[in-house]
């Protein structure tokens, strides 16, 4: 006797981004008939935007290091990455053609650096395979009668939906679509979130305007990061970043942030030291100092000796002050080596590369199905993790896309039409 073929049920997908297209792309496969519904007039804009500057698909971390990246979200992302890993992110990049290569710093890229390839293709398969995709279509949450209602061009939309895929991302780039607008519908159904935070962000600090004027934009490298975590622990990374006209950025910047936005929102003031001279040991250093001048300035007998010049001289004397060349050489030395910064807040959420908080993970089952409402999933930036830079937020928005598509065919297959 033959086994019975499952309905095909009507799910809705909300948001154009990797994990509602990931989403999209495993619930279709079992057959189902898939909407995607993206407000912007195309989807997948923040993922091009990502790819500008080269798209950083994933890191060649392995997997207990890579997992480790995520922090207090460890366990929960970990889970989905199990499914879905960097590895499988590339061989499944290779199924539309992209190859792939690692990069000296370890993180992943296709070998033309470029994102729109791959969403390109990627959008293609899904529209053959009968995905359907209604763009310019605002989700604003429920009507009275439980159909999700979408603000569009033409008016007022409401769809009725077997299932409900939620992907639409955090509260940066609202420009791109990632807005954070679902808090207010999902808050009032009882679901429990945590407030929207900056994440992979930069800092501001009070630069005169002498500084910031001549130095905004002056790469900062290499220098080494020391500052304490939010467990009290020292910590110190080496690495690159960048002068703005507001504060400091860039891809040290970012690896530290979590643990400053936090360190700031708890003690009100963190301060971070800088070590301009990392290939130079302090004794080293202070050696050099104190080296006869022979009439030369300061600013001259520090590049001589040192080899320090341009934004990290400008930076010492914007600490120091002017008179930085008639302090002892052992003040000179120390700052040089631990230069301190006091960071005043981070930057507005929507400037910053990725957020932090959302829906609380506990507010969901392993599947990714909001425990208030059955039937409705979440995925990817909109759930309370964070990651930092480096491929790690977009490989775990593949995988937690791939958990919520599973857990919808799941709950389809115990649920009567």
């Amino acid at each position: 006797m033959d086994e019975a073929v499952p309905a095909m049920r009507r799910v809705a997908i909300i948001g154009g981004g990797p994990a509602g297209l990931m989403a999209a792309e495993t619930v279709r496969a079992a057959g189902h008939a898939v909407d995607v519904y993206e407000a912007k007039g195309s989807p997948g804009r923040k993922f091009l935007i990502a790819g500008k500057g080269g798209l950083n698909l994933t890191h060649s971390d392995p997997l207990d290091v890579f997992v480790a990246r995520y922090r207090e979200g460890a366990a929960e992302v970990g889970a989905w990455l199990a499914d879905f890993d960097g590895p499988a992110l590339r061989a499944w990049a290779q199924g539309f053609g992209i190859d792939t290569y690692v990069g000296s710093s370890g993180r992943v890229f296709p070998m033309d650096r470029k994102a729109a390839p791959l969403l390109r293709g990627w959008v293609r398969r899904l529209k053959e395979s009968g995905v359907r995709f209604h763009v310019q279509h605002r989700w604003t949450g429920w009507d009275a009668d439980g159909a999700l209602q979408f603000n569009t061009p033409d008016g007022v939309a409401r769809v009725q939906a077997d299932a409900v895929v939620l992907a639409m991302g955090g509260g940066s780039w609202p420009e791109l679509g990632s807005d954070a607008a679902w808090v207010a519908p999902l808050a009032a159904r009882g679901v429990e979130i945590a407030p929207i935070k900056p994440a992979n962000c930069g800092f501001d600090i009070a630069w005169t305007p002498y500084f910031r004027e001549r130095q905004a934009g002056a790469p900062l490298k290499p220098v080494v990061a020391h500052w304490t975590a939010l467990d009290g622990q020292p910590r110190s990374q080496q690495g690159e970043c960048v002068i703005s006209a507001d504060g400091i950025e860039g891809s040290l910047v970012y690896a530290m942030a979590a643990d400053l936005r936090d360190s700031l929102a708890r003690d009100g003031e963190v301060v971070v030291q800088l070590d301009l001279l990392p290939g130079q040991s302090d004794a080293q250093v202070l050696e050099k100092l104190r080296k006869p001048r022979q009439g030369r300035s300061f600013g001259e007998h520090l590049r001589r000796q040192l080899g320090l010049g341009g934004v990290k001289s400008a930076l010492l004397f914007e600490v120091l002050g002017r008179q930085a060349g008639d302090l002892p050489a052992e003040s000179v030395a120390t700052a040089l080596k631990r230069l301190p910064l006091s960071l005043l807040r981070p930057r507005p959420i929507a400037e910053v590369i990725s957020t932090a908080g959302g829906v609380r993970l506990e507010a969901l089952d392993p599947q990714l199905m909001l425990r208030a409402m059955p039937g409705t999933f979440c995925a990817g930036e909109m759930l309370d993790w964070e990651a930092p830079t480096g491929g790690y937020l977009l490989t775990a928005c593949f995988a937690s896309g791939l958990r919520a598509g599973r857990g919808v065919i799941d709950h389809l297959s115990r649920v009567q039409p």
